[in-house]
This record gives C-alpha cells, sequence and structure tokens, in this order.
C-alpha cells in the first residue's frame, strides 16, 4: 500500500508547481519585453482623436456586434430556415433520427442556402458594402442600402397575413409601399411564413412513408408477427424507395427553384 501524503507535504508540492508555472509564463513575456526595448518598437492603434476617435469606436463596436451576430442574421434572413427544418423533416419520416447526422443536414442546408441567396447578397454587396469600404457611404447608408435587397428578398416569400399580424404587434402604420416597412417587421413575418412553408413541405414528404409503414405493418399482423417492430422491417423499403425516386436530388432542386419560382428569377 502507498503511504498517503501529509497535508503539509500536498501544500508544499502545490506552492511549488504554482511557482514553476509562474516562472515559465513569466520569462517569456521579459524576454519579448526586452526585445521590444532593444529595437524600440511598440505596436500602436491609431483610432484618431476628437469626433473621429468616437466614430471609429462606434464603427468597431457595431461590426464586432454585426459578426457576433452573423449566424442568426444568417438563420433569420435566409433560405435556411425552410432547407434545414425540410431536412431535419425528411429524416425524420425516413425513420432515422441519427443519420445523416445534424452537421451534414446544416452543411447541405448551407450550401442550398447559398446557391439560393448568391443573387440577393451579391446586389447587397454591390449596393452597400462596395461603397461602404471604398468609403463613398458613412455606416448607416450603407447598411440601409445592404438591407434593401435582402428586404425584398424576405417580401418575396412572406405571407400577407404574418405581413399583418406583425405589422400589428408592432404598431407600425401599415405602409402604401412594403418595401418601406421596417427589418423588424419583415423578419419574423419571413421566419413564420418559412416555418410554416416547410411545414407543408414536410407533410407531403411524410405521406409516402407513411404508407410504406401501413403497408408494412398489415402484411407483419396478416403473417402474425406482431412482436416484431414495423420500424425495423419498413426502414430498408423507405431506403430503396427513396434512392429509386432519386430522392435528394428531387428535395434538393425542389426547394432551391420554390425560392426562385418565388423571386421571379431563374
Amino acid at each position: 500500500m502507498f503511504a498517503v501524503p501529509a497535508a503539509s507535504e500536498l501544500k508544499r508540492a502545490a506552492l511549488l508547481s504554482l511557482f514553476t508555472t509562474l516562472v515559465c509564463l513569466a520569462w517569456p513575456l521579459a524576454a519579448f519585453a526586452q526585445d521590444a526595448a532593444a529595437g524600440g518598437s511598440a505596436i500602436n492603434i491609431d483610432l484618431g482623436s476628437g469626433a473621429g476617435l468616437t466614430q471609429r469606436v462606434v464603427q468597431l463596436v457595431g461590426l464586432m456586434t454585426v459578426l457576433s451576430l452573423a449566424p442568426s442574421i444568417v438563420i433569420m434572413t435566409t433560405s435556411f430556415v425552410r432547407i434545414v427544418v425540410v431536412l431535419s423533416l425528411l429524416r425524420t419520416a425516413l425513420g432515422m433520427q441519427q443519420s445523416p447526422p445534424n452537421a451534414v443536414l446544416v452543411s447541405l442546408a448551407l450550401f442550398l442556402s447559398a446557391i439560393v441567396m448568391a443573387p440577393t447578397w451579391q446586389d447587397a454587396y454591390d449596393s452597400g458594402i462596395r461603397p461602404l469600404l471604398d468609403q463613398q457611404m458613412e455606416l448607416p447608408q450603407a447598411f440601409d442600402a445592404a438591407s434593401e435587397p435582402v428586404k425584398t428578398f424576405m417580401l418575396a416569400q412572406v405571407d400577407r397575413g404574418d405581413l399583418a399580424l406583425f405589422t400589428r404587434l408592432s404598431r407600425v402604420e401599415a405602409p402604401a409601399n412594403l418595401q418601406e416597412l421596417p427589418l423588424r417587421v419583415v423578419t419574423p413575418a419571413f421566419m413564420i411564413s418559412e416555418l410554416k412553408k416547410a411545414f407543408e413541405i414536410g407533410f407531403l414528404l411524410f405521406v409516402p412513408f407513411l404508407v410504406i409503414d401501413l403497408v408494412v405493418a398489415s402484411v407483419l399482423m396478416s403473417m402474425g408477427m406482431m412482436m416484431l417492430p414495423p420500424v425495423v422491417v419498413s426502414l430498408p423499403f423507405k431506403l430503396i424507395f427513396f434512392v429509386l425516386v432519386d430522392g435528394w436530388r428531387l428535395v434538393a432542386g425542389s426547394l432551391v427553384e420554390s425560392f426562385q419560382r418565388a423571386s421571379g428569377t431563374g
């Protein structure tokens, strides 16, 4: 049996380890400070002064905020919502909970969303981002110009009933031109519409697989094999049916074309 160290020995060992760690961390910093002092160079971040300093700080904070919210913006204002929900419902209809994995479905949804959103993003870049980078626009004007193509895309997909609902909830007066609605009204209405359309597509995807489940369950019951789960038997038939009809091509093509038809492009 090993002897249990005393408390004083454990404390001494812990202090020694802490001291050694601090020395190892401080040594490179001291060497770096010596090199910087010898070279006479330093890293300076010049943000200007006066009003220019305030403007640059505000722009920097705004840029960091936008970057931190970028994933949410991609989800809220693009075709990603409908596509990823449909793919998830398709996996459930097939009876497979873990295959394809979530990473594969999300990656496929991102690529399909990039195909759908490419013209919109190009218009947004040409209208707002490029003039901002060329210092031809200020940040607020560039944001408004870049958001117009995105708003146009969302308005082409949104259901008018959902748009009226969020217009009323936001206490915003309905304008004559829908393009004048703020993003805080258009974005949630667009998301609700996308979820509704995704569920409609999911229902159509469930029907053929539900028929296969019913047929397999009836056959097993007629054969007296009640202890055998119908899901285990129907899964191979679902897979071969989906492969024979080239399901992935049909689903991906139909999803992308549904956005193109609604937008009047392609």
